[in-house]
């Protein structure tokens, strides 16, 4: 079913009306039983302390079963109370979860015990189908008629307690998951993509409850850091920054960008200031980060200001000065080490241009079939086939007799197998 994009239905709040927050373990256990009680998927939600905390953690957890009314959860509060969230993986195991976008709550569920074992993704459903717009309100425009009123997403969830129209806005997120979803599996059975999404679900919910392996070199992720090119002293000055920010944010619980931007530090590093004058002509590093965005969100910001005072510029000069004193051999290596791996190709297009002409060839070829196919079948080009794993077939030094064993191998689901590697056989042999 679909309505008109200029007729829609805008739901204010929730229809039962606006749920307080389960911050005391009585409360928590008759939520439970109302849960259990009730018939359906379980929808769900949660939010973060994002741009505002060091930690990555739930602040806020949003769950709705059928006729159960809304639940708003404080993991943190309730955990202080002995609550046990696992219950929930034990409680529902066999009941489908719903979440739009998944990957991005999985991992915070995962953490505190919650581990779903079926899943149905709204926002990856949308996206199989091609729609133009995923966001919730988008899909739950198109297809149940009404558009939600979303005003709080870049919100210090941490803050409490937490005010009525953000509890309205969290309740909101979950108040229509289970229409849209069965609203989507007609979409996705009347398309024949069905089979195709519940293979999608099973490995984004594998994925989402995996433990991440963390980056060996987390530094060189700072942003604009390719400015740097191969100057190795820039590269110390980036890392020791990089390393003393994390210190001072993971002992404050405060976001690293409040303490010193990723500019600030690249400016830093491209500079190179050697004395204190240099230092304070960097304003990034003498100053405290503020953020304007013209809303009531910047009284947020404000709130961890003591914290950030707590942090002086000295800090990043005792930094700076650490990276220029380094011997030579002490120097981060311009690139960061990789284990080869001949089934990983690299991503630079100009690379495979100037030094594998051949292999680019049979690349170019190949996209130009998932794209063929991507028309056809009206999905999106980089869910008809991972472009990562495209380039590590084309990368091969002769195509492998088994193509499609090879795209499994290299984590595409049946159905893309299926679909793709008599064709890209074709063109790259």
């Amino acid at each position: 079913m679909s309505f008109e994009p200029d007729t829609p239905i805008l739901q204010k709040e929730p229809e039962g009306g606006v749920p307080d927050v389960v911050n005391h373990s009585d409360d928590f256990d008759v939520a439970l039983e109302v849960l259990a009680a009730s018939q359906g998927p379980i929808a769900a939600d949660a939010e973060r302390a994002s741009g505002f905390r060091y930690s990555h953690e739930d602040w806020l957890i949003q769950i709705k079963r059928g006729d159960s009314g809304i639940f708003l959860f404080d993991p943190i509060a309730l955990r202080k109370e002995g609550v046990d969230f696992s219950i929930f993986t034990r409680e529902f195991a066999g009941v489908p979860w719903i979440l739009h976008d998944a990957s991005q709550d999985l991992p915070g569920f995962a953490e505190i015990g919650i581990r779903p074992t079926a899943l149905f993704d709204t926002e990856y459903a949308a996206r199989l189908l091609n729609l133009p717009h995923v966001g919730l309100a988008a899909v739950t425009e198109r297809f149940l008629g009404k558009t939600l009123a979303k005003e709080h997403s870049a919100a210090d969830w941490s803050y409490r307690p937490l005010p009525r129209d953000w509890r309205n806005y969290a309740a909101l997120d979950v108040e229509l998951l289970a229409p849209l979803m069965a609203e989507l599996q007609t979409a996705l059975r009347n398309a024949g993509k069905d089979e195709w999404a519940e293979q999608e679900f099973a490995a984004i919910l594998e994925k989402g409850l995996s433990s991440r392996t963390p980056s060996s070199e987390p530094w060189r992720h700072t942003s604009k850091i390719t400015m740097l090119k191969s100057d190795r002293r820039a590269l110390a000055i980036v890392r020791e920054l990089w390393t003393v920010r994390d210190r001072h944010a993971r002992e404050l619980d405060i976001a690293p960008s409040l303490l010193l931007s990723d500019s600030s530090i690249i400016q830093a590093a491209l500079r190179k200031p050697h004395n204190a004058s240099q230092f304070r002509a960097i304003r990034g590093l003498n100053q405290r980060v503020r953020v304007y965005t013209g809303s009531e969100q910047d009284k947020m910001f404000e709130r961890y200001a003591p914290l950030q005072r707590s942090v002086k510029p000295r800090v990043w000069k005792e930094a700076i000065d650490r990276a220029m004193a380094l011997d030579d051999d002490e120097l981060p290596q311009a690139s960061p080490a990789r284990v080869h791996d001949k089934n990983q190709a690299p991503r630079s297009m100009k690379y495979w241009r100037e030094h594998q002409p051949e292999r680019f060839a049979r690349l170019q070829a190949a996209k130009k079939a998932i794209l063929q196919i991507a028309e056809v079948t009206n999905v999106p080009s980089e869910l008809v086939l991972t472009p990562k794993i495209l380039r590590n077939l084309c990368w091969q030094e002769s195509v492998p007799a088994d193509v499609a064993g090879f795209l499994q191998e290299q984590g595409a689901r049946p159905w893309q197998c299926r679909l793709v590697a008599e064709s890209v056989s074709r063109v790259i042999m």
